[in-house]
This record gives C-alpha cells, sequence and structure tokens, in this order.
C-alpha cells in the first residue's frame, strides 16, 4: 500500500478539486448540474474501489513451506538400481551418475569439476534427466528416481 501512497494522495486531491469544482458551479448556475456532481461522485468512488482491489491483486501474501523429512537408510541391505526403470526412462550411465550427485546435493559446477566435463554438458545432462523423467525440477527429479529404484 506504500506503493501507492503518493498515487492515493493524487487521486484524493483531484477529487476534492472536482467535488469543489462542483459545489461553485452549483452554487453559481442552476439545479441542473446536480447530475454531474452525482456522477462525478461515483467516479471517484469506483476510481477509490479500483486502486484498491488492484493493489489486493497484484499483492497477494505468499507463505513459503518448509517440509523437513527424516529418511532412515538401512546400512546392511545394499542398494539395487532398478534396471528395468533405467531402460524404460532411457538413461545413460552418465545421467545416472549425474542423477547421483544431484540427489547428494552437488551443483552443476561441482558436478562438472568431480567428473572432468564442461559446466555446459552438465547441463546438458540436467536438462536429459528432466526431460526423460518427466519433470521441471531437480527437486522433483529426484523425487520420482527415488519413487521408481534409480535412487536409494
Amino acid at each position: 500500500m506504500k506503493k501507492y501512497s503518493s498515487l492515493l494522495w493524487y487521486g484524493l486531491a483531484l477529487a476534492l478539486l472536482m467535488g469543489l469544482l462542483h459545489l461553485l458551479e452549483f452554487k453559481w448556475y442552476t439545479l441542473g448540474y446536480a447530475k454531474d456532481a452525482y456522477i462525478g461522485f461515483i467516479a471517484i468512488l469506483f476510481t477509490a474501489l479500483g486502486i484498491w482491489l488492484a493493489g489486493k491483486l497484484t499483492n497477494p501474501k505468499k507463505e513459503t513451506i518448509i517440509v523437513e523429512r527424516t529418511i532412515y537408510k538401512n546400512p546392511d541391505i545394499p542398494f539395487v538400481r532398478n534396471e528395468t526403470a533405467v531402460s524404460e526412462f532411457g538413461l545413460s550411465k552418465r545421467e545416472l551418475e549425474v542423477l547421483d550427485l544431484l540427489a547428494e546435493g552437488w551443483s552443476n559446477q561441482e558436478i562438472a569439476t568431480k567428473l572432468f566435463v564442461s559446466l555446459s554438458t552438465i547441463k546438458t545432462h540436467v536438462s536429459g534427466i528432466l526431460e526423460k523423467l518427466d519433470v521441471k525440477r531437480r527437486i522433483q527429479a529426484i523425487e520420482k528416481a527415488k519413487a521408481v529404484g534409480l535412487l536409494p
């Protein structure tokens, strides 16, 4: 609302001036101009309502929800990758390596350094993973890969 305070003051000043002009016009002329005063009042009312509504609609309150999960792994049971899911999604060995490192929380630059490839190559692998798993974000890719048995 602070963003629109100068606009509101300007609108209020214009409305007061318009009201004053209509009052002077009413006093100097006949009662035939009363309809204009009503129209001006309604215009001011709808202008103020429009400004208030635009402020409400353009600044919705956003809430951030943080979800924490505790994942327990049994170290006695080794992880076996679901090879049917690998062939179903058509992931290459390098994409699986990148997916494993993504799941560990590595950045693109860190993955590129570890695998001795360029950053653009890693970005290409990540976009390929996202496309093949039919997701839009890295977190979604990790969750889907865990659900189908590609990740522990």
